[in-house]
């Protein structure tokens, strides 16, 4: 990563940081240090208001630079800081959203005279509005993504199940480069790479917060593909996490085994309208429960409310902002304020549940423009019959 890019987002932090009155940052968590170092340590990345970042590292240990420093504990920083010539902060910010309990109380006592605040709405402000570099990323991201969809009628065999047929797409995503790791924030949330769904699987409760549900293999990891057969007029929705070069794209599509009932075509292009009316609207300074109330307004009338993102158990959104981890803001969902601003980048993903047919629907990953919002997973968006 060059460094006038790692600059500009820390200096993106430091102007939030500097309207809160905090004086510095300590930073640790895998995620922030993609952003604000360019590649995960087991260190920790100082941030100063007003001067250059230092990096405190344990490993790996071929680290070398003005700026970096080898230690084997954190108590070595506050010397260090010493030795550099800097002074305590009086205000300084963790990241108390991600760390262990342990480790942020650890970490904070390193600075008895300084207040402790949490820093992690703060990074997470910074970085819900990507950098050029970001979305060219983003976009590359995108472009690999969509090639590894193309291939996907390729790879289906009759007589797969679903977990059989995400397999092989799954090794598609890896030939096109696929980092398979979805980072997600917050404790709660998990999954591996993405969810294959057919059939009545689709609707199955998630205790996650995604779109769509699934049983998944084990209730160790409750969701996504459970060997349900793929069968003669079922829809399969694909939905894999694009991570091709650590920044997370969203993109579904959806296949049928043979022809789905005539229902199935018509949820569909509700889905496609839902799509094309938001892409119309989005741009800065709409907020983002205008976009959820439209979807749900052209749901309700075409009469699939009650199997709009679900049907047991419904979503409470159509969106979501993407980047490092899957779920950043902005979140398009009822009440939610925020408005839209360049920079932002988004997943979009009106979907519809059928009892007894499966999901149908779409989702794409956006950017939003100076003037609206540009798509960034071109792929075919009909529903596509597998044989």
């Amino acid at each position: 990563m060059l460094q006038p890019e790692l600059k500009f987002r820390r200096d993106k932090i430091r102007s939030l940081m500097a309207l809160q009155g905090i004086d510095a940052a300590l930073i640790t968590c895998n995620t922030n240090l993609i952003y604000t170092y360019g590649c995960v340590v087991s260190g920790y990345l100082y941030l100063p208001l007003h001067s250059p970042a230092l990096l405190f590292f344990k490993r790996p240990n071929n680290i070398t630079g003005e700026h970096s420093f080898p230690i084997r504990k954190p108590e070595q920083i506050v010397d260090l800081l010493k030795e550099n010539g800097l002074p305590m902060p009086t205000k300084l910010m963790l990241e108390g959203d991600e760390l262990p309990y342990t480790e942020y109380c650890r970490l904070a006592s390193l600075f008895p005279e300084t207040e402790v605040v949490n820093g992690t709405p703060l990074i997470r402000q910074a970085r819900s509005v990507k950098t050029p570099v970001e979305i060219e990323m983003l976009r590359r991201s995108g472009i690999a993504h969509a090639k590894a969809y193309e291939q996907i009628p390729s790879v289906y065999r009759p007589g797969m199940t679903d977990i059989e047929f995400s397999i092989e797409i799954e090794r598609l995503m890896r030939l096109q480069g696929c980092l398979g790791i979805f980072r997600v924030f917050g404790r709660s949330m998990e999954i591996f790479m993405g969810s294959v769904l057919t059939g009545d699987n689709a609707g199955y409760p998630s205790p996650y917060d995604f779109a769509l549900g699934g049983q998944g293999l084990d209730p160790a990891l409750p969701g996504g593909a459970n060997k349900t057969p793929l069968k003669e007029g079922q829809s399969v929705m694909v939905d894999l996490g694009g991570n091709f070069n650590g920044y997370m794209g969203d993109m579904s599509r959806v296949f049928s085994i043979g022809k789905l009932p005539e229902e199935a075509y018509a949820a569909h292009q509700v889905c496609l309208d839902i799509q094309e009316k938001t892409a119309s609207i989005a741009r800065p300074g709409v907020a983002c429960e205008q976009l959820y109330d439209t979807a749900i307004q052209i749901a309700t009338e075409a009469g699939f409310r009650d199997k709009f993102m679900g049907t047991n158990q419904q979503a409470k959104f159509i969106g979501h902002g993407i980047g490092l981890e899957i779920n950043e803001a902005p979140v398009l969902a009822p009440h939610m304020k925020q408005e839209l601003e360049p920079g932002m980048v988004f997943a979009l993903e009106p979907k519809i549940v059928l009892p007894g047919v499966g999901p149908v629907g779409i989702e794409n990953s956006w950017v939003v423009t100076n003037e609206g919002i540009e798509k960034l997973t071109n792929c075919r968006e009909e529903i596509i019959e597998l044989s």
